[in-house]
């Protein structure tokens, strides 16, 4: 086998040696691809859900539409609610008023949430995560963060009865606490919650999130069941480019906060599935990391195709890892995957099956528990 050819076999089993030890922070980050692997749609996906919705009015599809030729939907979003904030009166911008902007907002948010529907959705993948993340024993709890707006990590947790905790604090609508996510210390194994509470982080809202308006003061509460009816407004954005008052503050730039200080941990180990890096800011935040804490480690796995923007890095950034269908990115090099035979979940028909998120979910809980080092 030539430097430039790895056994897929040898990197999963060296991945599973890593997962097993007690003594590392570590870290998930899970996007839409994690989610289609369970038969909901990915961003893609959402945004034709949203156009051919019945909730729309048919100016209002006409709006999302040309929208949409510019932005992605949580572009769409935070732009909607942008204008939302600036536009008093008569006054109007892209042919949309305050009125408009807002109703156009909770009409997409409102089709978001039924095409995200976790009750149809395959539930196995998120049962084998729950698997491993029950079963890990880390000194340190596991931190799972997600751009994914569904409930199929809750659902899958819960199923197992995995204690977690979100930074809400309630059950008929849980109110978001700030000062329990900010004073939880992601390096302290002594603070009070136990590290057997996965962490779980929604950094972009959630289908179970309602803005409420208390007087003047806007909050935000979790509730039990995804939101429904026609005056509720899903916090399903992440307001990242503008100055917000502190009740848009809450919960969003707490949980990016709290992303940041949990890749800071040292010899963190963090496993990307089902992102496709078209977030700038999170971008960074996962690079910057990497370069900043050399002993800490970024296992990206890709379903298909390795994007530009994070082979760039990865062949500059020798802590970041990349493993695609075909080839992967290990140590700053290029490598071709080499292998004869079949490894049923891991590397078949002549495909390295660890980017798809079902396949990695089954390989965590059965491969890499504490105290497995076997592949």
């Amino acid at each position: 086998m030539s430097d430039s050819e790895r056994d897929p076999e040898g990197v999963a089993t060296e991945l599973a040696g890593k997962l097993a030890a007690r003594t590392r922070h570590v870290c998930t980050f899970l996007g839409a691809g994690a989610s289609r692997s369970a038969g909901l749609p990915d961003l893609t996906g959402l945004q034709g859900a949203v156009k051919q919705s019945d909730l729309l009015t048919d100016v209002q599809r006409e709006q999302v539409t040309h929208l949409l030729e510019k932005r992605n939907l949580e572009e769409v979003l935070s732009y909607l609610r942008r204008l939302v904030s600036i536009l008093d009166g008569d006054q109007s911008l892209g042919g949309l008023d305050g009125a408009s902007a807002k109703n156009l907002q909770r009409a997409i948010t409102s089709a978001i949430i039924p095409a995200l529907d976790h009750t149809s959705a395959r539930r196995g993948p998120f049962r084998d995560f729950a698997t491993w993340v029950s079963g890990g024993y880390y000194q340190l709890p596991i931190e799972v963060f997600t751009v994914n707006y569904d409930l199929l990590l809750e659902t899958g947790l819960e199923e197992l009865a995995v204690p977690y905790f979100d930074g809400f604090v309630g059950t008929l609508g849980g109110r978001f606490r700030p000062e329990l996510v900010d004073n939880i210390d992601p390096s302290d194994r002594r603070q009070g919650l136990p590290s057997t509470f996965v962490r779980l982080w929604k950094l972009h809202g959630s289908v179970n999130w309602e803005e409420i308006l208390e007087g003047t003061r806007r909050r935000i509460v979790r509730r039990g069941v995804p939101v429904s009816g026609p005056e509720t407004a899903v916090a399903a954005i992440y307001p990242s480019d503008e100055k917000y008052d502190q009740s848009r503050r809450v919960p969003f730039v707490v949980l990016m906060d709290r992303f940041r200080r949990a890749l800071a941990v040292p010899e963190t180990v963090t496993l990307v599935s089902g992102y496709s890096f078209g977030d700038q800011h999170l971008n960074e935040m996962l690079i910057d990391a990497a370069r900043t804490h050399p002993r800490s480690e970024t296992v990206v796995f890709c379903f298909a195709d390795i994007p530009d923007v994070v082979a760039e890095f990865a062949t500059s950034t020798r802590n970041i890892s990349i493993l695609g269908a075909t080839h992967g990115i290990l140590g700053g090099q290029r490598v071709k995957w080499a292998r004869d035979g079949d490894i049923p979940g891991v590397w078949e028909n002549g495909s390295f099956q660890l980017g798809d998120f079902e396949h990695l979910a089954r390989f965590l809980a059965t491969k890499a528990r504490v105290g497995d080092v076997s592949a």
